[in-house]
């Protein structure tokens, strides 16, 4: 979860949601987040709301002891204010570092979804993990915990760009993971990789990929690297120890990120991850990008209505101080109008394998479309619109001609 939030309206005290947004509950896929808040060091490179033990120390709210116990809380609250109790198709538990937590408490945290909601069956179930926070017997207990599905940050496979990203697991530790994972029983194992760091040339990011590709995940994601505000890294930056990542190296490593993953049979269905098969893909995100609804639990957390978004307070204490005295921890929200919600859905479903039906552009968007498709940015395929190659790489700029 990102640390800066969107300007937005301050949230009902009860947390409760306008009639229009429940109207379809229950009619459109429901997934649920927990964010959580924890981690051993601070990444240079990161944004997200995250605190280390330092930081919080051990006062009331902040402990990882009773932190499941706060989410567990939330839960009680999403049933009062949705007022029935959707089929949840997908949970995702990310940070942070979840795995930080002992494993008991996540399989507990996946046990309250289900004793509160239905969960559908084949449910995915994902946990975020550092692959130095979690050993084989954790995701043993994970397994048997009802969790499906685990993401291995694994970032880079090449010391010095590990350095960099400040990430203190040894190159092979995350390749090491994926096999116990599999031998753990876990169904699906993601590994999420960085391209773009300062310092790391092609051949260092096409190692990665080769060490990424050795353990045959069923799922690879590939970001490039973002130079965050009030971030290590955005400091290193403005005082020139380190450059900006170029955006012509960054476009040079998505490209190969493509043809290697896709010569080993991956495939991509959004911009920046690559799945071995269909099932394969994380059902989680792809209701991100869908618009689906989803109910986020933790300091920080995002969650989605029937197009009413709202983030909770930030700080741990804050968060636990808000539900132990009976109230909501959102924070603020905002209600999406029938334009941004328009214009968030061109953004979010151009960007997947599945592209955008044609019939969602206004007037303005389909007077782009012939241009953009002369450029070689777009392609029509029964009747939706697909990004090429070269219009993924340009997916920001192709999305503005079609809704400006």
């Amino acid at each position: 979860m990102p640390s800066t939030f969107p300007p937005g309206e301050p949230s009902p005290v009860d947390g409760q949601l306008p009639p229009a947004a429940l109207a379809g509950l229950g009619k459109r896929p429901f997934g649920i987040y927990l964010h959580v808040p924890f981690c051993r060091t601070r990444c240079g490179y990161c944004d997200f709301n995250t605190y280390t033990a330092a930081e919080l120390g051990s006062e009331p709210g902040a402990s990882r002891d009773t932190y499941i116990d706060a989410a567990i809380a939330e839960l009680d609250l999403a049933v009062t204010v949705l007022g029935e109790r959707p089929q949840v198709e997908s949970i995702f538990v990310g940070g942070g570092t979840p795995t930080l937590l002992p494993a008991a408490d996540l399989a507990r945290f996946v046990q309250a979804v289900g004793d509160r909601f239905p969960i559908a069956p084949g449910a995915e179930v994902t946990t975020e993990s550092n692959p130095e926070s979690v050993t084989e017997a954790d995701l043993e207990v994970l397994a048997a915990g009802g969790f499906t599905r685990v993401s291995f940050g694994m970032q880079s496979a090449v010391s010095h760009v590990l350095q960099v990203l400040d990430r203190t697991h040894t190159p092979d530790r995350p390749q090491q993971m994926v096999a116990a994972a599999r031998r753990a029983g876990i169904d699906q194992v993601s590994l999420d990789l960085i391209y773009g760091t300062p310092s790391e040339s092609l051949e260092d990011w096409s190692r990665s990929l080769a060490a990424a590709l050795s353990a045959e995940p069923d799922h690879i994601s590939a970001y490039a690297l973002i130079v965050e505000e009030g971030t290590a890294l955005a400091a290193q930056v403005r005082r020139g120890i380190v450059p900006m990542p170029d955006d012509d190296d960054l476009a040079d490593k998505y490209l190969l990120a493509e043809r290697e993953l896709t010569a080993a049979g991956y495939r991509a269905y959004e911009i920046s991850n690559w799945a071995i098969d269909e099932r394969a893909r994380c059902r989680h995100n792809l209701g991100y990008w869908r618009g689906d609804d989803w109910w986020g639990i933790g300091p920080g957390a995002h969650s989605h209505v029937g197009g009413v978004r709202w983030w909770n307070v930030k700080h741990p204490r804050a968060y636990a101080a808000r539900l132990d005295g009976g109230r909501s921890p959102a924070f603020e929200r905002e209600v999406l109008t029938r334009a941004e919600r328009h214009t968030e859905r061109v953004l979010l479903e151009l960007r997947t394998s599945d592209g955008l039906p044609l019939d969602v552009l206004n007037d303005r968007g389909r007077r782009a479309v012939p241009e953009l498709t002369r450029r070689g940015l777009l392609r029509e395929e029964q009747q939706r619109l697909l990004l090429t190659l070269d219009g993924r790489l340009l997916a920001d700029a192709v999305t503005r001609e079609l809704v400006d």
